[in-house]
């Protein structure tokens, strides 16, 4: 059976030590669980080692500690991911001042992944994206990507 391609952005990471939200953290442990279980075929980009590089520490060493514990694939930023996320600016899905989240975006939907996750409700978790890329996707020629939470992909135990 095929797996599902799943591309974490830096705060599914982040959330992986959060003890100020700690749904949020639980979810996230969780879904770890499954993901060092193989039951995904992880995608992490350029951007989210150049986020987790220049937080803070100890953060910096708890997301780096994390990422050491399961296989992913690594994606380069490339010219074909920098004319995706331009086009979600383009067409104001998101501004300059958020480009980082069209990387984030443009690198789950030019490699071909399933689902983005992220707990980015402000920017990538949210109807105005989701419908965005969702366009640019038909107009493109993309695959159709989902956009959700973390808890929304773990597996239920019932």
């Amino acid at each position: 059976m095929r797996r599902l391609k799943v591309y974490l952005d830096t705060s599914v990471i982040s959330h992986l030590y959060a003890p100020d939200v700690p749904d949020k953290m639980n979810n996230t442990l969780a879904l770890w669980e499954e993901i060092k279980s193989g039951l995904y075929e992880v995608y992490i980009s350029e951007i989210t080692v150049k986020e987790i590089i220049n937080s803070d520490e100890p953060k910096k060493s708890i997301m780096v500690d994390y990422l050491s514990q399961i296989e992913y694939n690594f994606i380069e930023i490339d010219n074909e991911i920098m004319l995706y996320a331009d086009k979600l600016n383009e067409m104001g899905i998101l501004t300059d001042k958020h480009y980082d989240d069209c990387l984030h975006i443009a690198s789950a939907v030019v490699n071909e992944c399933n689902y983005l996750l992220s707990w980015n409700f402000k920017h990538i978790v949210r109807v105005k994206t989701i419908n965005g890329v969702r366009s640019i996707n038909a107009i493109l020629g993309y695959h159709g990507i989902d956009i959700y939470s973390p808890n929304l992909l773990i597996e239920s135990e019932d």
